[in-house]
């Protein structure tokens, strides 16, 4: 094992940067992005085989005003096989979200026949409807073995794609995916539901305020994504990385990230040709990749797109990691999006960057150039602070996994603890009319950079906390505590559940204030001095960090729902659910279906943890400890015959035995409580107690192979070493 992982060294030590197909025109000219951007995306505007009236009908249904019937299906169905087939596509498949996190599909051809002829055809149904099994996929016993029959559902507000291949292409078509009787098994008919109701109160609010030409509102998301880069020869060498996305054990290296260089350092000529062919791949699906760069800790990278409406952008981010782990490989690395990836160095999120939009271009979080006269931003700011307030425990479930609760309140993410920043000038802005019904503004004030070459900065009215969970970044909010590896449309519907609710309430407050002569603003005025005059024990602007905010927050009443379990038992809150009913976002059964899909899943995949730990330790760590010690045991023997003094290795003799003594005996502690737990718990005590009892003996675990690597001698030791894998390209 340890010569395999010397061979792995050598192979990466000769790796070269890939080169890929740069998009070229007819002369073997570069093309502008913009000149190929989405060229794998099907734009029914350009089709010459539909009609005006037939593309005015697909806006309406696409715009929620009608639903589509079959003839016009018919109609564009043919019109994308005659798109994909000049693409050079074979086949289709639905492509959906199952309550997996990640996404399904199945490939059928285009081939048919018309008697003896071979053609190639996609029928109206098949583009509208699959059937896959509902019963193979997580449904948190919803369905038995037995009643296997679900439905995929064309969503015709997400652009259909081609998914490029080394021998192949295929027409993707996003769909919804549900059970025989309606409900639910995916991410995005919740986000669908949640984003009808935001346009529905949204659009009464607009009209509510005077802004009567408002027919359509939407959120808007922009998902950045972090993620760690390691080459394959040393990811296969690893077998709780294959198995579990995580280094199980690892001694952490002596400069990591502490010196904070890697942070927007220069991106390595690898992982710069990686990057662009990531973008490439991207610009041709119509996902608008805009910003990369090095992240905090070695070997940890970002990407950033621009802001789309809420389910294209959950799509996007779907198809954005699909496309960093296919390309990954291409160039011989792993793309890695656990949220914890290796123990003492940051770990991944996915800040969701969230707003709302209305079809006459207005941002409902954009302050302008005077906030405190922008009586809508400010009502809009208030609902959204009172949201979070009444729904925090909810709000903390939707990003709850067992990855995400490394990251959670381990001093490199926010914490547990729901809390808002409004920064300094918002703050002070809604604290003043909550005291004292207005607010004395203060002048925009200019950083003096003590440069004459450089250009003023004018200072930002909010600064950012990357402490925070939930902070207003100048012109929109961003859920910073999703993990990487998450699908972002469950938290977005959620979230959206939460807004949706409060807002439903200000838009009834308005009209009262109306209907008793109140102008506008004097309606908006009430809205804000009662939310924020009700929420502002969540407005939090200093260090989320600190343990003296976690005393805080508890003086304050604010929930911390450590871990996965304890977020998933809100699930069984019906006062805590009754949102998520009442807003439509979700049906009592898909919160049931929930709630035991995510307690499985934990359980699940804490096993596989667990028992991959154990074998580990069983099968290498504890060997390579044994083979080392009888290496001292002989140059022990030898010394003394020799009558050199031996004291130093019959030292590290000792130690190591002690180690190898203690984890052997730790992990067999482990495996008997593993094993017990199935015998005498049901599926809450038993998440419970791997989250309480065997999480922490498994840290001990981990540390006492760390001790281990430390008195190993490097030519000796099986595994790659953080250094390795976080150093090497």
């Amino acid at each position: 094992m340890a010569n395999l992982r010397h061979q792995a060294k050598q192979t990466v030590y000769s790796r070269r940067p890939r080169k890929c197909a740069v998009p070229v025109n007819d002369q073997g000219k570069y093309l502008r992005v913009s000149q190929y951007y989405g060229e794998n995306v099907y734009n029914y505007h350009l089709s010459k085989s539909l009609s005006l009236e037939d593309k005015d009908s697909l806006k309406q249904i696409i715009d929620g005003k009608r639903t589509i019937d079959k003839p016009l299906a018919a109609k564009v169905a043919n019109s994308v096989l005659e798109w994909a087939i000049s693409k050079g596509a074979t086949h289709f498949c639905h492509w959906f979200q199952p309550l997996t996190g990640s996404t399904a599909e199945k490939h059928d051809a285009f081939l048919s026949f018309d008697g003896d002829r071979a053609i190639e055809e996609i029928t109206a149904t098949q583009l509208m409807q699959g059937e896959p099994d509902a019963s193979s996929f997580p449904n948190g016993g919803s369905r038995a073995t037995f009643e296997a029959r679900g439905y995929t559902t064309w969503d015709l507000t997400s652009p259909l794609f081609i998914q490029e291949s080394a021998n192949g292409k295929t027409l993707v078509i996003p769909t919804a995916f549900v059970s025989y009787h309606g409900e639910a098994l995916d991410t995005k008919t919740p986000l669908l539901r949640s984003d009808l109701k935001i346009n529905e109160v949204m659009t009464k609010f607009s009209h509510l305020i005077g802004m009567k030409d408002v027919k359509k509102v939407w959120t808007t998301c922009g998902a950045e994504q972090e993620y760690f880069l390691i080459d394959k020869a040393f990811y296969f060498g690893r077998q709780d990385l294959v198995m579990t996305g995580r280094a199980l054990v690892g001694s952490l290296t002596s400069r990591n990230q502490q010196l904070e260089d890697h942070y927007f350092g220069m991106i390595e000529d690898r992982v710069l040709a990686y990057m662009q062919e990531v973008e490439i791949e991207l610009y041709k699906m119509g996902i608008p990749a805009k910003t990369r760069h090095n992240e905090v800790a070695p070997g940890q990278f970002e990407m950033a797109p621009i802001f789309k409406d809420a389910n294209v952008a959950a799509d996007n981010n779907q198809i954005v990691m699909t496309v960093l782990r296919n390309v990954a490989l291409k160039h011989d690395f792993v793309c890695l999006l656990h949220e914890k990836p290796f123990a003492g160095v940051n770990g991944s999120g996915k800040h969701l960057n969230w707003s709302m939009s209305s079809d006459t271009g207005v941002n409902f979080l954009e302050p302008g150039h005077n906030p405190h006269e922008n009586y809508r931003f400010l009502a809009v700011v208030a609902t959204v602070v009172e949201a979070v307030y009444r729904h925090a425990d909810i709000i903390r479930m939707g990003i709850a996994s067992h990855g995400n609760d490394h990251r959670l309140g381990a001093n490199e993410a926010p914490p547990s603890i729901m809390s808002v920043f409004l920064g300094t000038t918002l703050t002070k802005i809604f604290e003043s009319m909550v005291t004292a019904g207005k607010y004395e503004h203060e002048a925009r004030k200019t950083l003096d950079l003590g440069a004459r070459q450089l250009a003023d900065i004018f200072k930002d009215n909010t600064d950012r906390n990357r402490t925070s969970p939930f902070a207003f970044t100048g012109n929109k909010f961003e859920f910073r505590a999703c993990g990487s590896s998450a699908s972002i449309g469950y938290p977005l519907s959620v979230l959206n559940a939460c807004i949706i609710d409060v807002f439903t309430e200000t838009n009834v407050l308005i009209e009262d204030s109306i209907k008793a002569g109140k102008t506008v603003d004097e309606a908006l005025i009430a809205v804000v001095m009662k939310w924020y005059g009700n929420a502002q024990r969540v407005v939090f602007n200093g260090d989320g960090y600190s343990q003296d905010w976690v005393k805080e927050a508890e003086k304050r009443g604010l929930g911390n729902l450590r871990t996965t379990p304890e977020a998933i038992a809100v699930l069984k809150d019906e006062k805590k659910t009754s949102v998520l009913k009442r807003t439509g976002v979700f049906t009592d059964s898909e919160i049931s279906t929930r709630h035991n899909v995510m307690l499985e899943r934990y359980i699940k995949c804490r096993q596989i943890e667990l028992k991959t730990l154990a074998g580990m330790v069983n099968k290498q760590i504890v060997p390579a400890a044994v083979e080392y010690k009888g290496i001292l045991a002989d140059t022990v023997k030898k010394q003394k015959d020799a009558g050199v003094d031996s004291s130093l290795e019959l030292e590290l003799l000792k130690d190591l035995a002690a180690l190898s003594k203690s984890v052997y005996d730790q992990t067999l502690s482990m495996n008997a409580a593993l094993d017990e737990l199935h015998h005498k718990h049901d599926e809450e005590t038993i998440a419970k107690k791997i989250a309480m009892e065997l999480m922490p003996q498994s840290v001990k675990v981990a540390d006492l192979c760390n001790q281990i690597e430390e008195i190993v001698p490097d030519e000796n030791w099986p595994l790659p070493k953080f250094y390795d894998m976080l150093f090497i390209r």
